[in-house]
């Protein structure tokens, strides 16, 4: 390699090192270093090195039962319904003691005796459960409905323009706005989405409480979220769509292959690299979810949609304890990275 043009090369990337090293690197090894201290916003105490103890309190797990409350006879109650009784995590000498300082996380039955998994930050653990939950259902959805726009604006139909600026008008739409106004067609007694329903079921008085249950407050976020986004990822499949040789598809019609056999066999091969890179992007993306939720449900009900950013957020800027909210945020990032790198992985194994 010549060293003239290889300097000439590290001369050009420069300013993009240096945006990465001031954006990226420097941040995140600040974060690190405050994880490993007790720093607090607006505080008069002095900061001290506590270690790996932030990272204590956001991983611990325990495992405990839960023994039945009993009356002074020894007997077990029961509730007016004729269910035992338990008694509650204050109530049980811890085993070992310093499960003192844990809370319930998930409880459940197994035979006549009840268990429960215990964490020092349960909030963590359901953020991360709802993080992934998230992405679980928003992949697929959105990822199907980006490419089934794309095909549909792809095709020789009139008005595909109009169709293109109006699918995509959503991207460009301020995710806040987005949210106040999917809020309102949410809203369980004036909203127009269940004045829809009502009027298509025959019930006048239809009011499901969409973001105000814990069943249906995710769902209702990953169906805004797909609105929201699908348009962005749709103009990519359609490029990747626009670059596929128009003679492959002219030699699977010569071969007899039907619309579903070209679709298989020369659409989805050909937007191999296309898919990766969506896959990849759309996944940071719906990691990252935090707007909708701050806007729409603030977390709730019972931390159902409560996620890793949300969490670190609430937790280093409304709590003050910007140490630990630095330190969900060190696992997030961990996490996003090694997500990404696996997509990455196995999407250039399949080629």
């Amino acid at each position: 390699m010549n060293p003239r043009s290889n300097k000439w090369g590290w001369l050009f990337a420069a300013p993009a090192l240096a945006l990465l090293f001031f954006a990226v690197i420097l941040p995140f090894a600040v974060a690190v270093g405050m994880t490993l201290t007790n720093q607090r916003l607006l505080s008069p105490n002095e900061v001290d090195f506590v270690g790996g103890e932030n990272y204590a309190r956001l991983l611990s797990l325990g495992f405990t039962e839960i023994p039945l409350k009993l009356d002074e006879g020894g007997n077990p109650l029961v509730s007016s319904a004729g269910e035992p009784l338990y008694q509650s995590l204050r109530e049980i000498k811890p085993s070992p003691p310093e499960q003192a300082s844990f809370q319930i996380l998930k409880a459940f039955d197994w035979g006549d005796k009840r268990y429960a998994v215990l964490a020092k930050d349960p909030v963590f653990w359901r953020a991360l459960f709802n993080t992934l939950y998230f992405v679980a259902l928003v992949l697929p959805i959105q990822l199907c409905t980006a490419l089934g726009l794309a095909l549909l604006v792809n095709a020789n139909l009139p008005g595909r323009t109009t169709f293109r600026t109006l699918f995509f008008s959503p991207v460009v739409t301020s995710m806040v706005v987005a949210a106040i106004v999917w809020t309102f067609l949410y809203n369980e007694n004036a909203g127009l989405i269940n004045r829809l329903l009502g009027l298509i079921t025959g019930q006048e008085n239809l009011a499901i409480n969409w973001l105000g249950s814990e069943a249906l407050a995710m769902p209702s976020i990953v169906i805004m979220s797909t609105w929201q986004g699908a348009g962005f990822q749709m103009l990519i499949f359609l490029a990747g769509l626009q670059s596929i040789n128009s003679e492959l598809y002219e030699a699977a019609k010569l071969d007899g292959a039907n619309a579903i056999q070209r679709f298989f066999n020369v659409t989805l091969p050909g937007l191999k690299n296309t898919l990766v890179f969506v896959l990849i992007s759309t996944t940071i993306a719906a990691f990252s979810l935090f707007i909708q939720v701050d806007i729409m449900t603030n977390g709730g009900p019972n931390d159902s949609t409560a996620t890793l950013i949300f969490h670190a957020i609430r937790t280093g800027y409304r709590e003050q304890d910007v140490a630990y909210g630095a330190s969900i945020a060190v696992v997030y990032f961990i996490l996003v990275l090694g997500v990404a790198l696996l997509q990455n992985k196995l999407g250039g194994r399949r080629g």
